[in-house]
């Protein structure tokens, strides 16, 4: 049976025959004629993390929209242009993804810092960031410390701040975020050593890139815990007012807590709608220049 793209669903996870449904990866191998795989052999590697981890991250409806992708993917496999599809990557999560998540958290000038570095093309340009990622690192981490307020030691307020984080990696990582962070780092590894073409300079390479990535996630996970902290704290507050100070016996400080988390989970949650809008769009942009990108220096 032949694949139709007008009528066909794009489904989570693998699946163990095409009878059972077929995810973005597996409606590739059966585009190009080959046996079903969510790992199809004429893709890419840094393209399949890409598009493996965001078909499954996407729910059932927004997951469609990757259906056009379906017949520019064969072919991209050994075609030299994987390090170039890096370097887009980790030019994304430093100057689009992470600046999304300062500003959200009011950190406009390291935002605008972030956006205005020259393009990360090269191991030189990412070395040159390094400093800047840093900076930004630590003014993310000191906004998400003080987002967490002074309660941060009692125990409801340490319950809401777990549920905050848990809303914001759900906001924010499961999709667009996690889906180049696993293109960028899961391949980016691979191709650049292939590229430097010596020991020494593959282990340079690699340290500069180890450098920046942690810099640049961590920065980006504490930027996404200061722009939902707000909300959470005040939503924290709220249902206390209206729970915590009224428990007494196990079933209501139970019942107490439920509110706490789901009141935190949802205020951290909304917090952070417009900013996963906004890069899931730029997300679906940067996997359309990852396919056919320009040869850039390495």
């Amino acid at each position: 049976m032949s694949i139709n793209l007008d009528t066909l669903t794009l489904a989570k996870g693998a699946h163990d025959t095409r009878a059972d449904g077929v995810c973005l990866l597996e409606a590739v191998a059966w585009f190009a004629g080959q046996e079903h795989t969510d790992y199809p052999p004429c893709v890419s590697p840094v393209l399949a993390a890409f598009g493996r981890t965001w078909n499954d991250a996407l729910d059932d409806t927004t997951r469609q929209t990757l259906r056009p992708f379906i017949p520019l993917l064969p072919g991209t496999a050994d075609d030299g242009l994987d390090l170039a599809r890096s370097y887009l990557a980790l030019d994304w999560l430093v100057r689009t993804y992470t600046p999304a998540f300062l500003d959200a958290a009011g950190l406009t000038g390291r935002a605008a810092g972030l956006r205005g570095l020259a393009p990360l093309t090269s191991t030189g340009s990412v070395q040159v960031a390094g400093p800047a990622i840093a900076a930004v690192w630590a003014a993310a981490r000191a906004a998400a410390r003080d987002a967490a307020g002074a309660a941060a030691g009692d125990a409801v307020w340490a319950a809401a701040r777990a549920a905050a984080r848990a809303a914001a990696r759900a906001a924010a990582g499961d999709a667009a975020g996690d889906a180049v962070w696993a293109a960028a780092r899961d391949a980016a590894g691979a191709a650049a050593r292939d590229a430097a073409g010596d020991a020494a300079g593959a282990a340079a390479r690699d340290a500069v890139w180890d450098a920046v990535w942690a810099a640049a996630r961590a920065a980006a996970g504490d930027a996404v815990w200061a722009a939902a902290g707000a909300a959470a704290r005040d939503a924290v507050w709220a249902a206390a007012r209206d729970a915590v100070w009224a428990a007494a016996g196990d079933a209501a400080r139970a019942a107490a807590r439920a509110a706490v988390w789901a009141a935190a989970r949802a205020a951290a949650r909304d917090a952070l709608v417009p900013v996963v809008t906004e890069l899931q769009a730029s997300a679906l942009a940067l996997f359309t220049a990852m396919i056919h990108p320009e040869p850039g220096p390495v």
